[in-house]
């Protein structure tokens, strides 16, 4: 019997055994196809070194650059009823949460911090464009309503990094009621006089757009973010007119006064830590 336990059983298990994934090395820019080794460019915050591409970060992966380690407390959000309007278009609106939820690792498309950014505190709202394209439903109208308070109770400032597609269409009328819940939360957090900046990243459209996004006492936006109500085709069509090339990019919004400042993401957490010493020295 020992052959069948010596040469018989471990082939038989090499055999079965499930092969590891292979380690990604090379990532190909989004934008100039550039290959970068993966490590260089997870050191460079997803940025290509070569165009200045900046790529997707997740909403862990921006508090972690934001927040100064070891001050990060994730901030629990309210839990919300699923699907309110037992929607169903290709697949049940339940079964696109799991999946995201399995993807992303996430209850939904926002996540809430409170830290310190280079010793300065703040409230950190960050969307995932990976959890239904950063959609905005209830859960996260409540979230955003959280931070507010939070960042009142606290008397800190509140940064908030959307990276949305808009209003969640699964959930229809209660996604929309979102709009003028997150702009009264922020009302309230600018009666108490505390410090409200949106870093606006790749893309802020839809609802977003419409409603807290564009009401920060400064906005910073990432190079070449889209940032915008209705798409591109749908403005051309109505308005019958061919929109200049660079239409609803960051640069684009900053030359027509809709955007205050376009830094590149090295450079952000030194400049929101020195808007908030400014804004609560003026504030205060």
């Amino acid at each position: 019997m020992n052959w069948i336990k010596e040469t018989v059983l471990p082939r038989f298990k090499a055999f079965v055994k499930k092969k590891e994934p292979e380690q990604i090395l090379w990532i190909k820019c989004k934008s100039c196809s550039q290959m970068i080794f993966h490590k260089e460019f997870y050191e460079n915050f997803n940025v290509c070194k070569a165009c200045g591409y900046h790529d997707h970060l997740s909403a862990k992966e921006r508090i972690n650059f934001l927040l100064d380690k070891g001050s990060i407390e994730q901030i629990p959000l309210p839990k919300t009823k699923i699907d309110p309007l037992n929607f169903k278009d290709k697949k049940k609106y339940t079964d696109r949460l799991k999946e995201a939820q399995n993807k992303t690792k996430l209850d939904d498309a926002l996540v809430v911090s409170h830290g310190f950014i280079n010793g300065m505190p703040a409230i950190v709202a960050s969307f995932d464009f990976s959890f239904m394209a950063g959609s905005m439903g209830r859960y996260v109208g409540d979230g955003l309503i959280l931070a507010s308070e939070e960042a009142i109770k606290k008397k800190c400032s509140l940064i908030v990094v959307p990276s949305s597609g808009g209003a969640r269409m699964q959930e229809g009328i209660f996604s929309l009621m979102q709009m003028p819940r997150t702009t009264i939360a922020i009302n309230n957090l600018k009666k108490a006089k505390l410090p409200y900046i949106v870093l606006l990243s790749n893309p802020t459209t839809g609802g977003v757009t419409a409603s807290f996004a564009m009401l920060g006492d400064i906005h910073i936006a990432e190079p070449g973010a889209i940032i915008g109500f209705a798409g591109r085709r749908v403005i051309e069509e109505t308005v019958k007119e061919k929109l200049p090339d660079d239409f609803q990019t960051a640069e684009y919004l900053k030359s027509h006064g809709m955007v205050d400042i376009v830094i590149p993401r090295s450079e952000q957490k030194s400049t929101i830590s020195n808007l908030i010493k400014s804004l609560t020295y003026y504030i205060n």
